[in-house]
């Protein structure tokens, strides 16, 4: 896979199509616990650039790639601006197929945890996910958006097939579509789409995966958690080895005997779902920076990334409806989550190329992805 640079810079007709777009554009402007400058604050319209890249690239391969975009942000974009960034995200993506698309704010101005959009030959669902359903000893709420550009797959993907989405029927007017149907759902026909909510889990989960003892949101200035020093590492599928008696407060975890201790980047690693020592990195050279693995810089990394088990699922069913030498692009890419997960089901090397700035997540990923260097 190659990087291949800031997203200010990129033109999408001139990288590599490819079948599927990850992007999780910023969100510290669209977080409840940022400072709220929203989808146009200087962080968070990057997602503008993404889909400036998306549809360059629509437009050079004549509508054939990407099929599908995914976006990964905060649940936070639902409020933002009092609902109007979330709207924005719908309309903007659904004008790359549809260029006279318009979605009109929710009812009582109230987005839905979860939703699809049904347009003729493409559709847009979202939802939110929690991690700790999926498994991750952490909970980390993320919403998960996929555009189908080439069908209505969409929902397909993102709602388990009964009481979700789980039907859609042409009403006999031409140019408009009934959204499927599901118990408590409200309907919207909106000229040539029609708008369903309120159709997703509650908890965001896609099973009966419980977990104890969760520890709070990972954030990039959050370096330290109390936690039980005889529990063992705190990691996905090990929560037999944490005591019941932990109480959350904030986020901490306070132990009966109030034993504080930092985190360890390889626990970082975990509560994200990463393979340990993912982001321990050899020096390299990038440009011209020399990147190191510092701890700083893992603990940084690893809490701007995503929490990897939502993402394995969702990236399956994506692939369950392409080819198996199907390809990606990552934007923001991070520290390779998704170029990680998509190699998983398909060939090395089909997670073609990423955007990326940060000298120390390109060196990560350089190593792990392309090189699958053997770190012990």
């Amino acid at each position: 896979m190659i990087h291949v640079g800031d997203i200010t810079k990129l033109h999408g007709e001139d990288i590599e199509p490819v079948d599927v777009i990850t992007f999780g554009s910023p969100c510290q402007d669209l977080s409840a616990a940022g400072q709220r400058a929203g989808l146009y604050g200087e962080k968070s319209s990057l997602f503008l650039d993404a889909v400036r890249v998306i549809s360059e690239m629509r437009r050079a391969t004549n509508g054939r790639y990407p099929r599908y975009a995914i976006w990964e942000n905060v649940p936070g974009a639902f409020s933002s601006n009092a609902g109007s960034d979330f709207r924005d995200v719908l309309e903007k993506l659904a004008q790359i197929k549809a260029p006279d698309a318009s979605v009109p704010r929710p009812p009582r101005n109230k987005w839905p945890t979860a939703g699809c959009i049904l347009g003729t030959g493409w559709s847009l669902a979202w939802r939110v996910c929690d991690a700790q359903f999926w498994g991750v000893p952490q909970r980390r709420r993320r919403i998960a958006l996929i555009a189908d550009f080439a069908g209505r797959s969409a929902s397909e993907i993102l709602f388990e097939p009964k009481g979700m989405c789980e039907s859609a029927a042409t009403n006999g007017t031409a140019g408009q579509e009934i959204a499927c149907t599901s118990r408590g759902s409200t309907t919207q026909d909106v000229g040539p789409l029609t708008m369903k909510m309120r159709c997703g889990h509650g908890k965001g989960g896609h099973g009966p995966l419980f977990q104890i003892n969760k520890s709070a949101t990972l954030t990039t200035r959050q370096e330290q958690m109390l936690i039980q020093p005889v529990a063992g590492t705190l990691c996905a599928g090990d929560s037999a080895g944490v005591s019941n008696q932990y109480v959350k407060q904030g986020k901490y975890i306070i132990t009966p005997n109030l034993q504080l201790r930092r985190l360890t980047p390889l626990e970082y690693e975990r509560l994200q779902g990463f393979p340990d020592y993912w982001t321990l990195i050899e020096p390299s050279k990038i440009g011209n920076r020399r990147v190191a693995g510092s701890d700083c810089a893992r603990y940084k990394a690893l809490g701007n990334s995503i929490a990897l088990p939502p993402w394995r699922w969702i990236l399956k069913r994506v692939s369950a409806f392409l080819p198996t030498d199907a390809t990606l692009g990552s934007l923001f890419d991070g520290i390779g989550g998704f170029p990680l997960l998509w190699e998983e089901n398909h060939p090395a090397g089909s997670a073609r190329w990423a955007s990326e700035i940060e000298a120390f997540s390109i060196a990560v990923t350089e190593q792990q992805i392309n090189k699958k260097l053997p770190i012990s």
